[in-house]
Protein backbone atom coordinates (compact mmCIF):
# COMPACT_ATOMS: atom_id res chain seq x y z
CA UNK A 1 0.00 0.00 0.00
CA UNK A 2 2.75 2.87 0.69
CA UNK A 3 4.64 2.05 -2.35
CA UNK A 4 1.12 2.70 -4.08
CA UNK A 5 1.29 6.01 -2.10
CA UNK A 6 4.49 6.81 -2.88
CA UNK A 7 4.47 5.85 -6.67
CA UNK A 8 0.96 8.09 -6.86
CA UNK A 9 2.48 11.13 -5.65
CA UNK A 10 5.37 10.75 -7.64
CA UNK A 11 3.62 10.65 -10.82
CA UNK A 12 1.45 13.85 -9.69
CA UNK A 13 4.89 15.13 -9.02
CA UNK A 14 6.41 14.55 -12.52
CA UNK A 15 2.54 16.04 -13.97
CA UNK A 16 2.48 19.06 -12.16
CA UNK A 17 6.41 19.93 -12.91
CA UNK A 18 5.80 19.04 -16.72
CA UNK A 19 2.81 20.98 -17.04
CA UNK A 20 4.17 24.30 -15.26
CA UNK A 21 7.56 24.13 -17.32
CA UNK A 22 5.68 24.00 -19.87
CA UNK A 23 3.60 26.91 -19.39
CA UNK A 24 6.42 28.91 -17.76
CA UNK A 25 6.69 31.70 -20.91
CA UNK A 26 2.99 31.32 -21.91
CA UNK A 27 0.70 34.39 -22.02
CA UNK A 28 -2.36 34.25 -19.92
CA UNK A 29 -4.57 33.44 -22.60
CA UNK A 30 -2.28 30.71 -24.19
CA UNK A 31 -2.40 29.53 -20.10
CA UNK A 32 -6.55 29.59 -20.06
CA UNK A 33 -6.41 28.09 -23.72
CA UNK A 34 -4.77 24.98 -22.56
CA UNK A 35 -6.22 25.31 -19.01
CA UNK A 36 -9.85 24.91 -20.44
CA UNK A 37 -8.91 22.40 -23.07
CA UNK A 38 -7.41 19.78 -20.86
CA UNK A 39 -10.63 19.39 -19.09
CA UNK A 40 -12.64 19.67 -22.29
CA UNK A 41 -10.73 16.11 -23.23
CA UNK A 42 -10.65 14.99 -19.43
CA UNK A 43 -14.01 14.86 -19.11
CA UNK A 44 -15.89 14.67 -22.65
CA UNK A 45 -19.21 14.00 -21.53
CA UNK A 46 -19.53 17.27 -19.59
CA UNK A 47 -20.61 20.36 -21.35
CA UNK A 48 -18.12 23.09 -20.50
CA UNK A 49 -20.92 25.24 -18.88
CA UNK A 50 -22.00 22.57 -16.56
CA UNK A 51 -18.30 23.62 -15.09
CA UNK A 52 -19.82 26.18 -12.52
CA UNK A 53 -21.39 23.08 -10.68
CA UNK A 54 -18.05 21.70 -9.36
CA UNK A 55 -17.93 17.95 -9.03
CA UNK A 56 -21.15 18.18 -9.96
CA UNK A 57 -20.34 18.07 -13.14
CA UNK A 58 -18.46 15.19 -13.48
CA UNK A 59 -19.68 12.69 -10.71
CA UNK A 60 -23.13 11.91 -12.00
CA UNK A 61 -24.26 10.05 -8.95
CA UNK A 62 -23.56 12.93 -6.43
CA UNK A 63 -25.25 15.21 -8.71
CA UNK A 64 -28.58 13.38 -8.03
CA UNK A 65 -27.85 14.27 -4.27
CA UNK A 66 -27.38 17.82 -4.58
CA UNK A 67 -30.02 18.42 -7.08
CA UNK A 68 -32.32 17.19 -3.90
CA UNK A 69 -30.44 18.96 -1.89
CA UNK A 70 -31.32 22.12 -4.20
CA UNK A 71 -34.84 21.89 -3.45
CA UNK A 72 -34.41 22.83 0.45
CA UNK A 73 -31.12 24.36 -0.10
CA UNK A 74 -28.88 24.75 3.05
CA UNK A 75 -27.34 28.47 2.51
CA UNK A 76 -31.11 29.87 1.80
CA UNK A 77 -30.67 31.30 5.40
CA UNK A 78 -27.74 32.84 4.95
CA UNK A 79 -28.98 34.84 1.98
CA UNK A 80 -31.86 36.00 3.92
CA UNK A 81 -29.51 37.22 6.63
CA UNK A 82 -27.41 38.77 3.49
CA UNK A 83 -30.61 40.66 2.41
CA UNK A 84 -31.29 42.09 5.14
CA UNK A 85 -27.75 43.38 5.92
CA UNK A 86 -27.44 44.89 2.35
CA UNK A 87 -30.98 46.57 3.69
CA UNK A 88 -29.71 47.86 6.89
CA UNK A 89 -28.11 51.48 7.21
CA UNK A 90 -24.88 52.10 8.76
CA UNK A 91 -24.98 54.09 12.09
CA UNK A 92 -24.08 56.97 9.58
CA UNK A 93 -27.32 56.29 7.31
CA UNK A 94 -25.32 54.71 4.57
CA UNK A 95 -25.87 51.44 2.81
CA UNK A 96 -23.79 49.04 1.43
CA UNK A 97 -25.58 50.28 -1.83
CA UNK A 98 -23.51 53.25 -1.48
CA UNK A 99 -20.18 51.46 -1.93
CA UNK A 100 -21.48 48.92 -4.43
CA UNK A 101 -24.00 50.70 -6.67
CA UNK A 102 -27.90 50.32 -6.36
CA UNK A 103 -28.12 47.08 -8.31
CA UNK A 104 -27.19 44.41 -6.50
CA UNK A 105 -27.28 41.80 -9.36
CA UNK A 106 -24.26 43.18 -10.99
CA UNK A 107 -21.94 43.18 -7.87
CA UNK A 108 -20.48 39.71 -8.25
CA UNK A 109 -19.44 39.85 -11.71
CA UNK A 110 -17.01 42.62 -11.02
CA UNK A 111 -15.01 40.16 -8.49
CA UNK A 112 -11.99 39.76 -8.53
CA UNK A 113 -10.09 42.65 -10.48
CA UNK A 114 -6.97 44.43 -10.23
CA UNK A 115 -7.13 47.53 -8.51
CA UNK A 116 -4.56 50.05 -10.18
CA UNK A 117 -4.33 52.42 -7.36
CA UNK A 118 -3.79 49.94 -4.88
CA UNK A 119 -1.72 47.59 -6.73
CA UNK A 120 -3.63 44.89 -5.22
CA UNK A 121 -6.35 42.34 -6.34
CA UNK A 122 -10.04 43.42 -5.20
CA UNK A 123 -11.90 40.71 -4.32
CA UNK A 124 -15.63 41.01 -2.63
CA UNK A 125 -15.08 40.34 0.48
CA UNK A 126 -11.88 42.59 0.97
CA UNK A 127 -14.03 45.18 -0.65
CA UNK A 128 -17.48 44.49 1.76
CA UNK A 129 -14.69 45.39 4.46
CA UNK A 130 -13.79 48.21 3.18
CA UNK A 131 -17.37 49.29 3.15
CA UNK A 132 -18.36 49.10 6.34
CA UNK A 133 -14.47 50.76 7.61
CA UNK A 134 -15.00 53.82 5.56
CA UNK A 135 -18.27 54.08 6.82
CA UNK A 136 -17.24 53.91 10.53
CA UNK A 137 -18.80 49.95 11.06
CA UNK A 138 -16.18 47.42 12.82
CA UNK A 139 -15.23 44.63 9.70
CA UNK A 140 -16.29 41.46 9.66
CA UNK A 141 -14.45 38.08 9.73
CA UNK A 142 -13.12 37.14 6.94
CA UNK A 143 -13.83 33.16 6.92
CA UNK A 144 -18.15 32.75 7.61
CA UNK A 145 -20.07 34.39 9.54
CA UNK A 146 -22.03 37.98 8.47
CA UNK A 147 -19.26 38.24 5.30
CA UNK A 148 -20.11 34.89 4.06
CA UNK A 149 -23.98 35.98 4.50
CA UNK A 150 -24.02 39.07 2.75
CA UNK A 151 -21.14 37.72 -0.07
CA UNK A 152 -24.26 34.90 -0.52
CA UNK A 153 -27.09 37.23 -0.86
CA UNK A 154 -24.73 39.50 -3.38
CA UNK A 155 -23.69 36.20 -5.61
CA UNK A 156 -27.51 34.64 -5.51
CA UNK A 157 -28.59 37.75 -6.54
CA UNK A 158 -25.62 37.93 -9.38
CA UNK A 159 -26.23 34.35 -10.74
CA UNK A 160 -25.78 33.77 -14.05
CA UNK A 161 -23.42 36.72 -14.69
CA UNK A 162 -20.40 35.38 -17.19
CA UNK A 163 -17.25 35.24 -14.99
CA UNK A 164 -15.09 37.87 -17.68
CA UNK A 165 -12.07 38.33 -15.39
CA UNK A 166 -10.26 41.37 -17.67
CA UNK A 167 -7.24 40.46 -19.55
CA UNK A 168 -4.17 40.90 -17.20
CA UNK A 169 -1.70 43.61 -19.58
CA UNK A 170 0.07 46.11 -17.49
CA UNK A 171 3.59 44.32 -15.92
CA UNK A 172 1.91 44.78 -12.54
CA UNK A 173 -1.51 43.14 -13.50
CA UNK A 174 0.76 40.19 -15.29
CA UNK A 175 2.58 39.79 -11.19
CA UNK A 176 -0.32 39.29 -9.45
CA UNK A 177 -1.43 37.13 -12.58
CA UNK A 178 1.88 35.02 -12.10
CA UNK A 179 1.78 34.67 -8.19
CA UNK A 180 -1.11 33.32 -8.54
CA UNK A 181 0.02 30.57 -10.97
CA UNK A 182 3.12 29.70 -9.29
CA UNK A 183 0.76 29.36 -6.19
CA UNK A 184 -1.67 27.06 -7.92
CA UNK A 185 1.24 24.90 -9.60
CA UNK A 186 3.90 24.86 -6.99
CA UNK A 187 4.48 21.92 -4.48
CA UNK A 188 4.37 23.00 -0.87
CA UNK A 189 3.63 21.22 2.48
CA UNK A 190 4.69 17.96 4.37
CA UNK A 191 3.16 16.25 1.21
CA UNK A 192 4.89 18.27 -1.32
CA UNK A 193 1.86 18.77 -2.87
CA UNK A 194 0.06 21.40 -5.39
CA UNK A 195 -3.26 22.27 -5.66
CA UNK A 196 -2.72 21.26 -9.50
CA UNK A 197 -2.01 18.19 -8.27
CA UNK A 198 -5.29 17.34 -6.67
CA UNK A 199 -7.61 19.43 -9.04
CA UNK A 200 -5.94 19.16 -12.03
CA UNK A 201 -3.85 15.62 -13.17
CA UNK A 202 -5.69 13.79 -10.24
CA UNK A 203 -9.24 15.32 -10.71
CA UNK A 204 -11.90 12.74 -11.15
CA UNK A 205 -10.33 10.39 -9.24
CA UNK A 206 -10.92 9.45 -5.38
CA UNK A 207 -9.26 10.71 -2.55
CA UNK A 208 -9.83 8.76 0.38
CA UNK A 209 -13.68 8.55 0.02
CA UNK A 210 -14.30 11.62 -1.84
CA UNK A 211 -13.76 12.53 -5.48
CA UNK A 212 -11.96 14.93 -6.30
CA UNK A 213 -13.23 18.26 -8.21
CA UNK A 214 -11.88 20.09 -11.43
CA UNK A 215 -10.41 23.44 -10.66
CA UNK A 216 -12.24 24.65 -14.00
CA UNK A 217 -14.86 26.41 -12.23
CA UNK A 218 -13.84 26.32 -8.63
CA UNK A 219 -14.44 30.10 -7.55
CA UNK A 220 -17.97 30.25 -9.38
CA UNK A 221 -19.80 28.59 -7.14
CA UNK A 222 -18.63 30.37 -3.78
CA UNK A 223 -19.13 30.84 -1.00
CA UNK A 224 -20.61 27.46 0.09
CA UNK A 225 -22.11 25.32 2.78
CA UNK A 226 -20.34 22.67 3.64
CA UNK A 227 -21.91 19.98 5.26
CA UNK A 228 -18.24 19.40 6.96
CA UNK A 229 -18.64 22.46 8.64
CA UNK A 230 -21.93 22.48 9.02
CA UNK A 231 -22.36 26.54 8.06
CA UNK A 232 -21.38 28.97 4.95
CA UNK A 233 -17.60 29.91 4.20
CA UNK A 234 -15.77 31.71 1.87
CA UNK A 235 -13.48 30.68 -1.16
CA UNK A 236 -10.67 32.04 1.19
CA UNK A 237 -11.77 29.97 4.00
CA UNK A 238 -11.56 27.08 1.63
CA UNK A 239 -7.90 27.60 0.48
CA UNK A 240 -6.87 27.36 4.37
CA UNK A 241 -8.41 23.91 4.48
CA UNK A 242 -6.63 22.92 1.37
CA UNK A 243 -3.67 24.43 2.87
CA UNK A 244 -3.80 22.45 5.90
CA UNK A 245 -4.64 19.24 4.36
CA UNK A 246 -1.16 19.12 2.91
CA UNK A 247 -0.15 20.13 6.00
CA UNK A 248 1.18 23.18 4.74
CA UNK A 249 1.96 26.76 6.12
CA UNK A 250 -1.09 28.42 6.55
CA UNK A 251 -1.51 32.07 5.02
CA UNK A 252 -4.73 34.67 6.34
CA UNK A 253 -7.32 34.78 4.47
CA UNK A 254 -7.43 38.01 2.22
CA UNK A 255 -3.45 37.21 2.13
CA UNK A 256 -1.89 38.38 -1.32
CA UNK A 257 -1.27 34.93 -1.90
CA UNK A 258 -4.99 33.62 -1.64
CA UNK A 259 -5.95 37.14 -3.70
CA UNK A 260 -3.74 35.96 -6.26
CA UNK A 261 -4.84 32.61 -6.61
CA UNK A 262 -8.38 33.54 -6.40
CA UNK A 263 -7.50 35.96 -9.24
CA UNK A 264 -5.63 33.40 -11.60
CA UNK A 265 -8.35 30.48 -10.71
CA UNK A 266 -11.40 33.13 -11.95
CA UNK A 267 -9.41 33.76 -15.15
CA UNK A 268 -8.80 30.51 -15.46
CA UNK A 269 -12.77 29.83 -15.55
CA UNK A 270 -13.78 32.73 -18.01
CA UNK A 271 -16.51 31.52 -20.25
CA UNK A 272 -18.86 29.98 -17.32
CA UNK A 273 -20.83 31.47 -15.50
CA UNK A 274 -21.09 32.69 -11.81
CA UNK A 275 -23.85 30.36 -9.56
CA UNK A 276 -23.58 30.65 -6.10
CA UNK A 277 -23.87 30.27 -3.13
CA UNK A 278 -23.34 26.28 -3.62
CA UNK A 279 -23.45 23.52 -1.29
CA UNK A 280 -20.89 21.12 -0.66
CA UNK A 281 -19.74 18.15 1.26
Amino acid sequence: MKKHVITAIALLTFGAGTLLSSAANASPMEDQKSFQEFFKKRFKDTEFSDYKNGIYSIHPESRKQWEEIEDFPPYEIAVERGEELWNTAFTNGKTYADCFGEDVTAVRAKYPHYDAENDTIATLEDDINKCRTANGEKPFGWKKGAIADLSSYIAYEGRDAPVNVKLPESEKEIAWYEKGKTFFYAKRGQLNMACADCHVYYSGRMARSETLSPALGHPTHFPVYRSKWGNMGTLHRRYAGCNENIRAKGFKAQSDEYKALEYFQTFMSNGLAFNGPGARK
